[in-house]
């Protein structure tokens, strides 16, 4: 996929598309990151770099506003655990102690797949490391499929495709993630 009509779509936005990321700059995202890249992804970000308000610029992998993005999907958990009372069944009992609660919380997420921020509260999963993975929409453990890969996500995202068309079908399961969805669901 070469996707010249993605780019096209968030120009048309509003957004620029910089130069591609190159093979290092993709390195030190993914170190950053903690994972690395599933290859749509990969693809994508070498193709051109969606560059404005909300996007994740891995040109500047020390910004404050990449650094919150990457720790948004956590925060709203633990968030959630002090405020909301919400205790994940899997971990087991929850400690009685909030500071407890939320170091067996981070080690817990730590387990599941690393999300790469794509925009704003939009996250695509590291793992497994294949093209199609889905877009999730993360804020606080309110969690939905926002598109059934990047590309469907992407044309969502920007009302080319309608929200039902973008997720359906069966995305790709996804641990602990995909958990969250089907609960919110439930």
């Amino acid at each position: 996929m070469a996707w010249q009509a993605e780019h096209q779509l968030l120009e048309a936005a509003g957004f620029g598309i910089a130069r591609g990321l190159s093979g290092p700059e993709l390195a030190r995202a993914e170190a950053l990151v903690g994972a690395r890249f599933p290859p749509d992804l990969r693809e994508f970000l070498a193709a051109g770099l969606p560059i404005g308000e909300g996007l994740p610029n891995w040109r500047e992998p020390e910004s404050k506003a990449l650094r919150d993005q990457l720790d948004w999907p956590f925060e709203g958990i633990a968030f959630d655990i002090e405020q909301n009372a919400f205790w994940w069944d899997a971990w087991g009992t929850r400690p009685p102690g909030l500071a407890d609660a939320i170091l067996v919380a981070r080690a817990q997420v730590a387990l599941a797949p690393r999300l790469i921020p794509v925009s704003g509260h939009r996250y695509l999963p590291a793992e497994p490391g294949l093209a199609g993975n889905p877009v999730f929409s993360v804020y606080q453990t309110d969690i939905i499929y926002y598109g059934n890969d990047l590309g469907t996500y992407l044309r969502c995202e920007f009302d080319l495709l309608p929200y039902a068309d973008a997720v359906a079908g069966e995305p790709r399961s996804i641990a602990f993630w995909s958990d969250l969805v089907a609960a919110n669901n439930a």
